[in-house]
């Protein structure tokens, strides 16, 4: 999900607020409000303050970094009592309105980061409850409750439920409607004219599915019950590298995640990345290559058919992406860690930028920056907690030399509230 969700989801979220003004004033949008301290980028975070914060929490995590606790109380101030998160609230202090306008990506995307992050169980069960209860009837989730389900959103969904420990499959509306039942409808059929195997962002008026490249990215993940850290299938898990082709028939969401996959690998054989339209109007007619989706793209492939079926637009993001990452912040190199992460990749050394380090610099200092990143990271750090890092050869050494036999251990607890 590019940056901030698809162009699609901000225009549904738009139609929302242009059909809340219809019924009832709504203000205009605040000058530009002052950035927190514990907030990471330094752009306007009215339409993206929680989610760009959720992602660079999220990366961070996947790369043994330990956010600063300002940044991640700034998070879970952002909740309001209900459970559900806006995309940004300048005055957490102030409580929430029924003109609040909670949102379900941002909800997702926080989810999955405190789940991740630990210590946050309380504010992670009230937005898991919140999700349950603005479920569509259809099973799916649309960009704000009470709009229509969209791929993206129901993905991000799927995310967070898994993320929290849950089983998404089990999440029903009171028709009996799984996420994954909703999922599955807006998988564009094989024998389309065109995009056959992607996902749509949402049906349109004549329930036409077009394909969409934000969508079908997300429409993977959720496929597979994964979230936006998803890892790599490995070779064991699957019987072929390569993504099938598009199959007919009925699906079943790892059916459509093969599929989604499928028509990704086609778009990208040819120059290794996604690109984005022309807006209406734009004086450049020519389409401009999708750095967020792409990256997003490199993910998806990589959970479902292994590392090595993102290496082409994996290569593409490290010789092209340094520029577009610095320019859009946190939630860019956020999405940079998510491939390298995916995909196995040194974020440390990223097409000769160091991702953990450019992140770290866009927030709050971390309260713990990694030395290694990866799996070498997370052994190093369960071994400390079993007392067999490298201060217990420093203890033992002492010990021997003075022969003080007084050793300790202890578990650090992650990202408490201070």
């Amino acid at each position: 999900m590019t940056l901030r969700r698809s162009a699609a989801a901000v225009l549904a979220a738009s139609a929302v607020l242009c059909a809340s003004a219809a019924t009832a004033a709504v203000a205009a949008p605040s000058p530009t409000p002052v950035i927190p301290s514990g907030l990471y980028g330094e752009k306007d975070p009215t339409y993206d303050g929680v989610w760009r914060q959720s992602l660079a929490l999220l990366a961070q995590d996947t790369v043994g970094v330990e956010p600063a606790a300002k940044a991640v109380n700034w998070l879970v101030g952002q909740q309001c009592d209900s459970g559900g998160f806006p995309s940004f609230r300048a005055d957490a202090g102030e409580p929430c309105t029924a003109k609040t306008m909670l949102d379900s990506n941002a909800t997702a995307a926080a989810v999955q980061a405190l789940s991740a992050l630990g210590g946050q169980d309380a504010a992670v069960k009230k937005g898991v409850g919140w999700l349950k209860g603005v479920q569509n009837q259809d099973g799916g989730w649309g960009y704000n409750p009470g709009s229509p389900s969209d791929a993206n959103s129901t993905s991000i969904v799927i995310g967070a439920l898994a993320a929290a420990g849950g089983k998404p499959a089990g999440v029903t509306s009171q028709k009996g409607k799984s996420p994954y039942d909703a999922l599955v409808t807006f998988s564009v059929p094989c024998d389309a004219k065109t995009g056959g195997g992607a996902f749509a962002y949402q049906p349109d008026k004549s329930g036409k599915l077009a394909p969409n490249a934000d969508a079908t990215a997300a429409g993977v993940l959720g496929g597979l019950g994964q979230g936006l850290d998803a890892r790599a299938k490995k070779p064991a898990d699957k019987p072929s590298s390569k993504p099938v082709k598009c199959v007919k028939g009925d699906l079943t969401p790892v059916r459509a995640a093969a599929n989604g996959a499928a028509h990704l690998d086609d778009v990208l054989a040819k120059s290794g990345h996604l690109d984005t339209p022309p807006m209406p109007g734009a004086e450049d007619t020519k389409a401009q290559p999708d750095f967020g989706n792409t990256a997003d793209a490199v993910v998806a492939l990589a959970a479902q058919g292994g590392a090595e079926q993102a290496s082409k637009p994996l290569e593409w993001l490290k010789k092209n992406a340094a520029d577009w990452a610095k320019e859009n912040g946190p939630a860019a190199y956020a999405q940079l860690v998510f491939a390298a992460h995916a995909t196995g990749t040194d974020p440390k050394s990223f097409g000769g930028t160091d991702l953990v380090t450019a992140l770290n610099a866009t927030g709050p200092a971390p309260e713990a920056a990694a030395t290694q990143s990866g799996e070498d990271e997370k052994k190093d750090k369960k071994d400390s907690e079993n007392g067999f890092g490298d201060w217990w050869f420093v203890a033992i050494l002492f010990v021997a030399s003075v022969g003080v036999g007084i050793l300790f251990s202890g578990r650090k607890k992650k990202n408490q509230q201070r």
